[in-house]
């Protein structure tokens, strides 16, 4: 069982829906793994916001964590050359 449950701004839901399917997969399997360790392996927190990113492939997952609530919302997904502008 997850120890974080994780939550999907409906902006993101979309950002989702425009991947190709086999990236979809992955990205998906990615953020599932969010519940388990919302700090894995070269997650970074990013300056200036309180939001972190994990990688996958090219795509990036912009994300928050409520340690006190044990939540992880995910609040944009895109390629890595788009996903950083109008952060904030």
């Amino acid at each position: 069982m997850a120890a974080y449950k994780i939550f999907i701004k409906n902006s993101a839901a979309r950002e989702l829906e425009g991947l190709a399917k086999k990236e979809l997969a992955k990205v998906l399997a990615r953020i599932e793994s969010l519940g388990d360790n919302p700090r894995p392996a070269r997650a970074e927190k990013l300056a200036g916001v309180d939001l972190w990113r994990i990688r996958q492939g090219d795509y990036r997952i912009l994300y928050s964590i409520e340690d006190n609530l044990h939540t992880v919302w995910i609040f944009k997904v895109g390629h890595r050359r788009e996903v950083y502008r109008k952060i904030g």
